[in-house]
């Protein structure tokens, strides 16, 4: 190796260095915000846990509406408990972590992309853009989804499940916080489905014909996916939860079928 090249490999190396330290302190300063908001933040996490939630209010009116009795959420109570002495503490440090990276998340994007911008070509920064901008939103689609279908009435069914009725429920606050980052974490990664099989399709590994081909096993699997997720034994719940996953595996083959053309035009224009 050069001297000129060590020399543009440590330079690299501190401007990665740099962007990381701005990173770490747009982080730290995001988590300071959401300690400090901490009644906002936990009343936010905690509102499925609520008789008046707005899932619960729309399925109520959806029922008065219809006059579909099995619509009607009814009432419920949901009784938590802690059992380890700095447990709220730490799940409080946690969620406040977790909560201002989701709020810096915007920033730490673009200067990830910054630094790694100036080594790609122009057609290849034409195409990063709306990967991540794509990518992005759809992450935190699926991450609503959860919030507002999946996890309310998976919590509503398993809070209110009984193996025997002088065994009541009594939900952990670990228990109820890491179930509710994980399902959302889930969803987000599952809706990045259209997002991974246009990479996919992008390398020449997947054609829309094997898409097409497979679309009643994907329709079994997705319904499958969906009762795992979701387990209550109500059909609606499950519609919800299969029609969104369900269209995005239709947009994936419109996506594949459309990039597979155009590489095929690239192809052909690049021979002739």
């Amino acid at each position: 190796m050069s001297e000129r090249e060590v020399s543009s490999f440590w330079d690299h190396l501190d401007v990665l260095r740099k962007v990381l330290f701005r990173c770490l302190i747009a982080w730290f300063v995001g988590a300071v915000a959401a300690f400090c908001f901490k009644n906002q933040l936990f009343g936010l996490l905690f509102a499925p846990s609520r008789d008046d939630f707005i899932s619960y209010q729309g399925l109520a009116w959806l029922c008065e509406r219809t006059g579909w009795q099995s619509l009607c959420p009814g009432s419920f109570q949901a009784s938590f408990i802690n059992t380890e002495l700095a447990a709220q503490f730490m799940t409080h440090i946690k969620v406040a972590l977790g909560a201002g990276l989701v709020v810096v998340s915007p920033y730490l994007i673009v200067q990830l992309y910054g630094f790694i911008a100036p080594a790609l070509y122009e057609k290849e920064k034409r195409h990063a853009a709306p990967i991540i901008i794509w990518g992005t939103l759809l992450f935190i689609l699926g991450v609503l989804m959860n919030y507002f279908i999946i996890f309310p009435f998976a919590f509503r069914f398993l809070n209110d499940y009984q193996v025997y009725e002088e065994v009541k429920n009594q939900i952990s606050l670990s228990s109820y916080i890491s179930n509710l980052l994980m399902l959302s974490l889930l969803m987000g990664i599952l809706f990045e489905i259209p997002i991974v099989n246009y990479l996919l399709a992008k390398a020449g590994l997947l054609q829309a014909a094997t898409l097409k081909k497979y679309r009643r096993h994907a329709i079994v699997a997705i319904a499958i996916v969906a009762a795992v997720i979701t387990p209550t034994g109500d059909a609606v719940t499950l519609t919800l939860v299969t029609l969104p996953i369900y269209l995005l595996y239709e947009a994936s083959i419109h996506i594949v079928s459309r990039t597979s053309k155009r590489q095929a035009g690239v192809s052909t224009s690049s021979t002739t």
